[in-house]
């Protein structure tokens, strides 16, 4: 190691030291503050140094010379009726002496990001216990539900392709599930915090990332029950479609970057459409608030099942239509499919485009046509439970979405 890669490395623990020591000093800890911290992350350092002469137990006794330290500068605590049992400190000593050392055997910019994140957790301790504590039963189980889902179930699934298409492979089904469900659940997160106080705005945003079908279900039955809020009701639902195109982007965006810049020109107008039709409702009718209805857990394992099962049905179908049928073949199971569920086909597209299964040009008029028939899906929904009221409001909005999504499969290059 060069003199200047030394001079580096130590300048570096000194600034993450003094990041994590500043926040502590602040908070008035006793065990160590803004000159300690600094001192500790250096010695990982200087310790992973010498263990590149005289092998890793350099960095194991200074790990363990610092909890020896740790308890004894500790003892005076047990003196006093008051103490804080916290350990937070502690910890935080030895994961910057840790941060320190792995400045040097591993990598800068990981060990940078830890330190910096050590700092920003300890910093908001009061806004992490406020969250904590305004989470109730039911969101913590959804919060543990998605761990199921992605930190269990997911890692033991076989990586590998079954099927006579060769395209149902068990992990990479169950990580479509994860990121739909990831989504869902960042909606509900961030609505549970809101809740009334949510907005028509709100309601219509978090309603599209969460599901904007079952928003359309939600909002048509309440505007048959009070035919009043068929107007806000109507803004809301059109708001929600709109998400969804973003909501699209960002699916692509995750399974295949390199087919974003082919879908995301017809799936940005339709975005801009929608996006525009909802101002122009939201402008005519800004004197009136709205509350957000309640939504349901989106990680609830029986979701996640059928979402599994309707995405492997959708890309196995894909795959049989275009294998058996050509072109003509892959429209109709993306109507068909779209009527219930967009996500499923625009991932398995995605993933087909990706593989050279499927080319570009027709995976995006897949995803755009099975867009445009959950929007004549949902205003099937409206006319089917919701009030006349409601269907009149919603009807040229969606006449206009459905004409534009038609237009851009018949004209756009």
């Amino acid at each position: 190691m060069d003199l200047a890669s030394v001079f580096q490395h130590l300048g570096i623990a000194l600034g993450l030291g003094l990041l994590v020591g500043l926040q502590r000093e602040r908070v008035a800890t006793r065990l160590a503050g803004v000159r300690t911290f600094p001192l500790v992350t250096i010695l990982g350092t200087v310790c992973a140094m010498l263990a590149q002469f005289f092998g890793g137990g350099v960095i194991a006794v200074g790990m363990i010379a610092l909890a020896v330290m740790i308890v004894v500068g500790n003892l005076a605590k047990l003196q006093q009726v008051d103490v804080d049992p916290g350990l937070t400190t502690e910890i935080a000593m030895l994961l910057m002496f840790a941060v320190g050392a792995y400045l040097v055997v591993g990598s800068r910019s990981v060990a940078i990001a830890i330190g910096g994140g050590v700092a920003v957790l300890l910093q908001y301790k009061g806004q992490l216990h406020g969250i904590v504590a305004r989470l109730g039963d039911d969101d913590l189980r959804a919060i543990m539900q998605f761990a199921l889902i992605s930190l269990v179930i997911l890692p033991v699934l076989p990586d590998r392709a079954y099927g006579p298409y060769s395209v149902l492979n068990p992990r990479n089904i169950w990580w479509m599930v994860v990121l739909i469900v990831g989504i869902s659940l960042g909606g509900y997160i961030v609505y549970k915090f809101w809740g009334s106080r949510a907005g028509v705005f709100l309601s219509g945003i978090l309603g599209g990332v969460i599901s904007s079908t079952a928003t359309t279900v939600t909002y048509s039955k309440r505007a048959a029950e009070l035919p009043g809020s068929s107007q806000l009701a109507a803004i809301v639902i059109i708001i929600a479609s709109a998400v969804v195109y973003a909501r699209l982007l960002l699916e692509v965006a995750v399974v295949a970057p390199a087919f974003l810049l082919t879908v995301s020109g017809p799936l940005v107008v339709m975005l801009i459409i929608l996006s525009v039709l909802s101002v122009v409702m939201m402008v005519r009718n800004r004197d009136k608030k709205e509350e957000m209805l309640v939504k349901d857990n989106p990680s609830e394992l029986k979701s996640a099942l059928v979402f599994a099962l309707v995405y492997a049905i959708v890309i196995f179908a894909v795959a049989a239509a275009k294998q058996r049928f050509g072109s003509k073949g892959l429209y109709v199971v993306a109507g068909l499919s779209g009527l219930t569920d967009v996500d499923a086909i625009t991932l398995s597209t995605s993933r087909l485009v990706t593989s050279g299964t499927l080319a570009a040009r027709d995976g995006w008029r897949l995803i755009i046509l099975a867009s445009t028939a959950n929007l004549a899906f949902k205003f099937a929904i409206i006319a089917v439970i919701g009030h006349r009221q409601l269907l009149t409001r919603v009807v040229a909005p969606y006449a206009i979405a459905v004409a534009a999504g038609i237009s851009l499969l018949l004209l756009w290059p």
